[in-house]
This record gives C-alpha cells, sequence and structure tokens, in this order.
C-alpha cells in the first residue's frame, strides 16, 4: 500500500488530470477529429515532461507515438498504452456528453475512461508517486503510447520493426483490459485474435421494380442471407470447411481453473439484457468468451431502410463480418478458408465481391511462471485486497502479439477497468475506486520489479 498517503492526497488532482486529457475528443477512426487527436498526443507529451520524464513525440505516417522514459540500468520495461478512442457516436444514448467528463455514483463517465485513459493514467500517476517518494528504480521505466490502436494503424508495427526494435524490455506492461469482477483483480494470459473481411452481392445494375421483374431476377438480400446462414449454425458451430483444424483445446487445468471462477450464468445474462447464454454445446460460457472462435456478423444492409414501403428488389447487399480467433489460428488462412467457402457457396445469379481481409491479428497465450507476472499478481492482491486471478480474454490486442515476437519478452495484462464499463459503447465509464487501487497496484509493482 501507499505508505506515504501521497496518492490519496493528491487523488483530487489526479482525477482533474485525468478529466482533462478525456476531454480530448481523440477519435483516430474520423479524420474531422484528426487536430484533437495531435492535440491530445501533444497534452500528454506535455504532462509526462512536466513530471520530469525525457519525452519524445515520434512523428509517423499516421498519428505521433509518445516515447517518455525515466531512470537508467541495463534493464528496462516499458509501459503501453493508447491516448487514442472510440468514436462516441450514438450521442444520443450518452446521459452526459462524452468529452465533457463527469463523476457520478463513484463512477467517471466520458469517452476513454476505461478505454484506455484511465487505465494509462494509472501508470502515469504511479510513476509521479515514485518520483515524488524519491524511489529510483535501477532499472529504465519506458512508456510507449500510441494513438492508432482504434483504428487499426500501422504506425507503431513499424516502429516495432525500426527504431523500437533497440528497446528490448525484459518485459511489457499493459493496462488495458478488465477485472474478473468488482472484487477480483486479474492478469489476462490468453488472447483471441482477429481478422475482418467485408462481403457484398450484387446483382442487377440498379433496383429493380419487385413487382416487374420479381421470380426472374435473384434477390441479393435473400442470397446473402441464405449464405451467411451456411457460415454458422443456430448454436454458434463455425460452418466453414477447415476453420477448426488448428484450434487448440483446452487442457483439463484450464476448465478446471474457469470452473473455479464460479461464472453465474444467470448474472451474465441478466446484465446484457439476454433471455439466456448463447454458444457451442459441450462448452461453458466462459470457455465460449475465451477459448472458442467466433463468426460475427458485424453489420448488414440492403434495399430500402426508410419509412413506408418501397417494393425493390435491391441491387446489391453487404456485410460486414469479423472472426474471433484462438492462438494457434492463422488469420490468413482463416481469410482463404472464408474466401474459399463464400466463393463455393454462392450461386452463379449474382456477382461477389470480398474486400479484405484487415484487422488480421492473431490470438496470444502469455507463459504465467515468470517472475513478471508472480509479480504483478502479488502488487494487485496488496492494492486491491484479493487474489489476482489467471484469466483469458475474448477480445483483441494485436499490439500484444507484437511486442512479444519482437521483443521476445513476457508481456503482462493487468486489467483495471470492469466488463461493465460500456468500453466502445454510449456512456462508458471508469470506476474512481479501481483507478486510485490501480496507482497504488502500479506503484507497488514498480517499486518491486
Amino acid at each position: 500500500m501507499d505508505s506515504s498517503g501521497y496518492i490519496p492526497k493528491n487523488q483530487d488532482r489526479f482525477l482533474a488530470e485525468l478529466c482533462e486529457f478525456m476531454s480530448f475528443a481523440s477519435v483516430s477512426a474520423q479524420e474531422k477529429h484528426q487536430n484533437d487527436v495531435r492535440a491530445c498526443a501533444n497534452w500528454l507529451a506535455d504532462h509526462l515532461k512536466n513530471m520530469g520524464l525525457t519525452v519524445e513525440i515520434i512523428k509517423t505516417q499516421g498519428n505521433p507515438i509518445i516515447k517518455a522514459s525515466m531512470g537508467k540500468g541495463l534493464r528496462k520495461i516499458v509501459i503501453y498504452g493508447h491516448y487514442d478512442v472510440q468514436p462516441p457516436e450514438p450521442l444520443e444514448l450518452w446521459q452526459s456528453k462524452p468529452f465533457e467528463p463527469e463523476i457520478r455514483d463513484g463512477y467517471l463517465y466520458g469517452r476513454g475512461a476505461s478505454d484506455d485513459k484511465g487505465q494509462l493514467f494509472a501508470h502515469v500517476k504511479a510513476v509521479e508517486t515514485l518520483i515524488k517518494q524519491g524511489i529510483k528504480p535501477d532499472y529504465e521505466i519506458i512508456f510507449v503510447i500510441e494513438g492508432e490502436e482504434e483504428c487499426n494503424g500501422e504506425s507503431l508495427e513499424k516502429w516495432l520493426v525500426g527504431a523500437g526494435a533497440e528497446l528490448k524490455p525484459e518485459a511489457v506492461f499493459i493496462s488495458d483490459c478488465s477485472m474478473y469482477n468488482e472484487a477480483t483483480p486479474a492478469i489476462t494470459y490468453g488472447l483471441r485474435g482477429i481478422c475482418a473481411l467485408e462481403i457484398g452481392i450484387f446483382s442487377a445494375s440498379r433496383d429493380l421494380h419487385s413487382g416487374c421483374f420479381g421470380g426472374a431476377v435473384a434477390n441479393p438480400a435473400i442470397v446473402l442471407s441464405r449464405m451467411l446462414a451456411h457460415c454458422v449454425t443456430q448454436d454458434g458451430r463455425i460452418m466453414i470447411p477447415g476453420f477448426y483444424e488448428d484450434v487448440v483445446p483446452l487442457t483439463d487445468q484450464e476448465r478446471e481453473t474457469f470452473a473455479a471462477l464460479k461464472h453465474d450464468d444467470q448474472k451474465f445474462a441478466a446484465g446484457l439484457g439476454l433471455v439466456r447464454p448463447f454458444g457451442e454445446a459441450c462448452y461453458t460460457t466462459l470457455e465460449r468468451l475465451w477459448a472458442r472462435p467466433t463468426f460475427e456478423i458485424n453489420g448488414l444492409w440492403s434495399g430500402y431502410s426508410g419509412p413506408g414501403n418501397k417494393t425493390i428488389i435491391p441491387s446489391s447487399a453487404q456485410a460486414k463480418i469479423t472472426m474471433r480467433l484462438v492462438p494457434n489460428q492463422d488469420p490468413e488462412k482463416i481469410f482463404e478458408f472464408t474466401s474459399k467457402h463464400l466463393q463455393e457457396i454462392c450461386p452463379d445469379t449474382v456477382r461477389l465481391e470480398i474486400k479484405g481481409p484487415t484487422g488480421l491479428a492473431p490470438g496470444v497465450l502469455i507463459d504465467t511462471n515468470c517472475s513478471a507476472v508472480q509479480t504483478t499478481q502479488s502488487a494487485l492482491k496488496a492494492a486491491f485486497g484479493n487474489e489476482a486471478v489467471l484469466i483469458r480474454e475474448g477480445g483483441s490486442i494485436p499490439v500484444v502479439a507484437s511486442f512479444a515476437q519482437q521483443w521476445q519478452c513476457p508481456v503482462v495484462l493487468m486489467g483495471l477497468g470492469l466488463a461493465a464499463d460500456s468500453i466502445h459503447a454510449p456512456n462508458e465509464r471508469f470506476k474512481m475506486d479501481n483507478f486510485l487501487k490501480g496507482i497504488d497496484a502500479s506503484t507497488i509493482l514498480l517499486s518491486s520489479l
């Protein structure tokens, strides 16, 4: 724990600074916010510099990367985060303005609160705490903070294989994920990968009158619907030939570990407004979420959707697809399997277009039998008061695999957020208690490495 009391004495200022950080509309996916993205990067760089860190703003073809360091020594550790955020739309569903942070009932609301400005800022304030306490680690602490995580940008990847390849830290620490629940801190040792694509079905050169042409022209919306129905079964089993051939089954120990977490299906369903959980037979909800691949339709559109009737046969139908992949599945190979399957089931009465792949990232498994993970578990327990459990995560953080591959070191994912934080959705939030305990946990960790 923070024996000096520095964190509680300064918590109001910490929260005010976090609110200022969150007030930048650093939406990397929208061109209209490019000035906001750069202003946010400059603010963060200045903040780190004013704390006493050596700061470099690395220019890229996209958004700048911030590299900030303190301390010296042969040993190095990296703390990664991102200052860009998801688009806030739909704006009408927010209870408060997304870029005017607001505190309600112990939570800080606003875009970027949990993903990832709040979690990243906990580490920033931990380093400030070390500096103010006069603690000088015998190693170098390096922040690597990017501005393209939410738009699948390539700037960090290019830097990693270029100038960044020389860093070679002994470990990377990331807080861009969740605790297991409000009372239980966690280290995420597995992430799913991703493969994204877009499907287009095209028929006539224009929309057609459904009375004049119905029955003689293939309807792209119907064709696409049938094709998608031939990609996944009603219980979520993927029907694409070859899709499962590289999936590594869960070990008995992992299944026992997941079961010991006592996931409550009824509470899970109620919290999401579901009738009941869904998924492959013979797998539990946690196993489906963390260790099974998926096929998801993210968007589906065709024809007329305005008020009243418009009796047409649409000329096209399109869908956006993402597949979450488990470790050992090759995203490019999965794209090839999927493309081949779609081509084989597409009738010759329409034209098929496949765009992609985009957002490719492999799944990741992290070796938990290393000192970096064990030291992090101890720090989380000291700050949060409960044992930190080992979990997997259904989402993807593409840079994790890149760090592990490029630097050949452990990548430790210490979640400070909660699954209920509405990341990527309206009313994103971050529990203030988690922010302050996260600062404490990071301070303890950095003092112990």
